[in-house]
Formats: structure tokens, C-alpha cells, sequence
């Protein structure tokens, strides 16, 4: 009687642990499962990245293609206005801008400066001390102007450097003018330069951004003038290849200075990528033994740019000049 029932008690310690066993492996089953998902997940990710980055990058070389063709009907001008070429899972758009349709951070005065500030994310009571900020950074001097920053304000605020009393290198370096922060330099970013060499801003090639910062100009105005360069350029641009026999680019022509591309692909998962470059027509000579010939030199070259606004958005889409399939391109 005692030996069946310790029989019994050992069966069930058996089943109990069998069961233990299962759960644990179970468990630990669902755990690699999960796992293998994620990772799986992670490297779908990468992948269409990837993808998205390639896109990205056609788009910039197929608009460096667009800034040399010679017939001016089929160039495309860098004038902020945006093009998407259609592939077949993908979409890219492109857009070109002028660095002399921005307002240049070096050679702007003090009023178009004024204007640009006082309509940026900054306290009213804070903007005319920003702007001669970047007035006394850029200055050769060390005299200070009205609510400006020379050493002595760097030294008073803790920062470990001063200002450069130079010549913006780039505009990213704005950033270290006391009195800016993210918020206010990313609003800016899109609308200033160092590339333009210029006082004033070209309005044949500025984009829509910087016209609504620009002073003393309507808003009618403004809204009739983009209208009216829109169509122009809509009239003249065929559905035909772009790239022809007859047409295949030649040498650079028209605006030969800095031009701006942002290029932003967009799959059909939904994925993204945007790149942000500046190039310019390169100077002859600048080559070096062994490199292959580019008609452009790289001024700058950000991937994965993070814009304030996406060329997909409705905003940007009523900027869309015309719309080209991948094989329009393959001549």
C-alpha cells in the first residue's frame, strides 16, 4: 500500500516536472522566436534604408545631369521648384536652390538681418540682440554693438570660446552665436548661406521660404510672382526623354554658383531617405591625377538630412514642376 502510493507521488513529481520542462521550452521557443522576428524586422530596415539611400543618391546625380543640358527648355533651374522621377517601387523628388536666391550670412546688412530675425522663432525682445550678435561674430572687431556679444558676453555665458571676428565658414556654425539655439537654427537653415558671395538675394532663383522672409515685398505680390514662374516652367518642359540624343548635356550653362539639391526618396513600404548637397561648377584645374573628371566640386554633402518639412508634404507637392518615369532617363 505504501510502496503504490510512493509510486504514485513519484509519477506525479515526474509529470509535474515534464511539464515544467515543456513550459521552459516553450517559453524559451516563443523567446527565439520573437527574437528571429526582431532581428528579421531590423534587418528588413536596414534593407529598405538602404534602398531609399540609393534612390536618394540617382536623384542627386540625375539632377546634376538636368543642370547641364544646353536647351534651356529642358534644363532644370534652380529656383526651388521640385521634380519626382517615378521607379518602380519608389518615388524620388527632387529640388534645386539657388545659394543666390538665399541670404547670405556674410554679406547681408543689418536690415535684411533684421527682417530675416523678426520673423524667426525668437522673442521680440531678443532679436535685435541676435542679429548684431551675428554682426559682431562676423566683424573684425572687438567692439561691441547694442545688446551684441563679443568675449566678454562668450566669457559671462560659461562658453570656452569666442567669436571668430571672421567670416562664417559655414552655416552651421551659427549655431555657435550666443543667443541661438536648435529651435531658431533649424528654421534658418534652409534660408541662409554662405555660398552666394552676395548682399542682396536674387528673387528670379529664391524660393518660396525666403521670398515670405524677404521686407517691403506684398504677399500678393509674392504669391502671383511664384505663380506666374511656375507656369513658365511647366510650359516649357516637354514629356519627351530629357536626356536625348540631341540633347545630351554638354557644359554647364546658365546658373553656374552654388546651387543647393535635396533629394528625398520615398518606397512603396514607406520607407525614406533625404539627402542634402551643395555643389557647384568645379574650377579647372581642380583635379587631381588619377580622379575621374566631374564638372561639379562637393561643397557639402549631408545624408539622412533632417528637413524641417518633407518634399512629399501637400505644401511641397504645389511646388511640383513636372513628373518623369525611371526610363525617360535610360537614353
Amino acid at each position: 500500500m505504501i510502496r503504490g502510493r510512493t509510486q504514485t507521488r513519484q509519477k506525479g513529481f515526474a509529470l509535474v516536472l515534464v511539464l515544467w520542462i515543456l513550459s521552459l521550452l516553450t517559453i524559451m521557443a516563443g523567446s527565439f522566436a520573437l527574437t528571429m522576428r526582431r532581428e528579421a524586422s531590423v534587418i528588413d530596415g536596414i534593407k529598405s534604408n538602404a534602398q531609399a539611400m540609393a534612390v536618394a543618391e540617382s536623384g542627386i546625380a540625375l539632377a546634376e545631369m538636368m543642370m547641364l543640358v544646353p536647351d534651356e527648355t529642358r534644363r532644370w533651374p534652380a529656383d526651388g521648384s521640385i521634380y519626382q522621377i517615378d521607379y518602380a517601387n519608389a518615388r524620388v523628388r527632387v529640388r534645386l536652390l539657388s545659394e543666390t536666391g538665399k541670404i547670405d550670412l556674410n554679406k547681408a546688412d543689418e536690415a535684411l538681418l533684421q527682417a530675416l530675425i523678426s520673423q524667426a522663432p525668437v522673442d521680440e525682445g531678443l532679436r535685435t540682440g541676435l542679429v548684431n550678435a551675428i554682426l559682431d561674430w562676423r566683424d573684425e572687431d572687438d567692439l561691441v554693438r547694442m545688446d551684441g556679444a563679443e568675449k566678454a558676453e562668450y566669457q559671462n555665458a560659461g562658453l570656452s570660446y569666442r567669436p571668430r571676428n571672421k567670416a562664417f565658414q559655414s552655416i552651421e556654425e551659427l549655431q555657435l552665436v550666443l543667443g541661438m539655439n536648435e529651435r531658431i537654427y533649424n528654421w534658418l537653415q534652409d534660408l541662409i548661406t554662405v555660398y552666394s558671395g552676395q548682399s542682396t538675394v536674387n528673387l528670379q532663383l529664391a524660393s518660396l521660404e525666403v521670398l515670405q522672409v524677404m521686407p517691403d515685398m506684398d504677399e500678393a505680390v509674392k504669391e502671383e510672382y511664384l505663380q506666374a514662374r511656375r507656369e513658365r516652367a511647366i510650359s516649357a518642359l516637354t514629356p519627351e526623354s530629357p536626356l536625348n540624343e540631341t540633347n545630351r548635356p554638354a557644359a554647364p550653362a546658365g546658373e553656374s554658383g552654388a546651387v543647393t539639391i535635396i533629394s528625398e526618396a520615398l518606397l512603396d513600404d514607406g520607407s525614406t531617405a533625404m539627402i542634402n548637397a551643395i555643389i557647384k561648377k568645379a574650377d579647372a584645374g581642380q583635379q587631381f591625377p588619377g580622379q575621374q573628371s566631374s564638372p561639379f566640386q562637393i561643397l557639402k554633402w549631408q545624408r539622412n538630412y533632417a528637413s524641417n518639412i518633407s518634399l512629399f508634404n501637400d505644401e511641397m507637392s504645389e511646388l511640383l514642376v513636372t513628373e518623369y518615369a525611371e526610363s525617360q532617363f535610360d537614353n
